[in-house]
């Protein structure tokens, strides 16, 4: 992509800044995205429009060629980690305006399951997306799972695991939000090297996420029908 070398940001005009911008992202870069926040910021561009026109699109450039094999896991990582730096600008203003979310969603890797790479890249990546995400980490039991849909009533449930072994764990935090009568109202999405489309049937997921970039597509399918129904219940 561009060579950042003789380029000086503050003086692109925001058309420009923003499509570099898209290239610093997927190269990784992280100061130049703070930079750019910053400029654009400082020029009176809302942190939302910041957020959708500058790292939101740089990141979906970076999630379709993640999906179609021309940049790989920590390419994308780097492209994470820079809108990861952007985003600690932009949230707290984000918070104060009030901005629109497309959805919110609790992830975490399952009891007894410390792998978390893969996770990571799910939660940073589906943040640059627009949604807010509360990540609770590693080995998270059920009643992890349960305190944080009751404080963040969030619209999807993310499951990872690596280990065939903790796979089936899976089908105990389902089972228990069925027990609390609460599964309708979620969405289950899980992931993981050893997990597919028949796993995820046979424990009761709403859908298996082979990896960041099918995860991502997969929540706004989920978020966008949920909005659908919202409106035809009004209407």
């Amino acid at each position: 992509m561009a060579d950042d070398g003789d380029i000086v940001l503050s003086e692109l005009p925001d058309g420009d800044l923003v499509k570099q911008m898209h290239d610093d992202l997927y190269d990784g870069l992280k100061d130049e995205i703070e930079e750019g926040v910053r400029i654009l910021l400082k020029r009176g561009w809302t942190p939302y429009r910041t957020l959708t026109e500058a790292l939101v699109e740089g990141m979906r450039i970076v999630g379709e060629d993640f999906r179609d094999g021309i940049l790989f896991v920590p390419e994308v990582l780097l492209s994470a980690n820079a809108m990861k730096a952007g985003m600690a600008i932009l949230r707290p203003l984000l918070v104060e305006t009030g901005a629109p979310r497309i959805g919110k969603m609790v992830i975490g890797t399952v009891k007894g399951d410390i792998h978390d790479i893969g996770k990571n890249l799910v939660s940073m990546m589906l943040e640059g997306a627009g949604f807010e995400v509360i990540d609770l980490g590693i080995n998270n039991g059920v009643e992890k799972y349960l305190a944080a849909i009751e404080e963040h009533k969030p619209d999807i449930i993310g499951m990872s695991a690596l280990l065939t072994t903790t796979m089936p764990y899976m089908k105990v935090v389902i089972d228990t939000l069925k027990e609390k009568g609460i599964r309708d109202d979620l969405v289950v999405l899980v992931g993981g090297a050893p997990l597919n489309e028949e796993f995820a049937r046979s424990v009761g997921a709403d859908a298996y996420c082979r990896d960041a970039a099918v995860a991502v597509e997969t929540a706004k399918e989920f978020m966008m029908r949920k909005h659908n129904q919202r409106a035809a219940v009004r209407a």
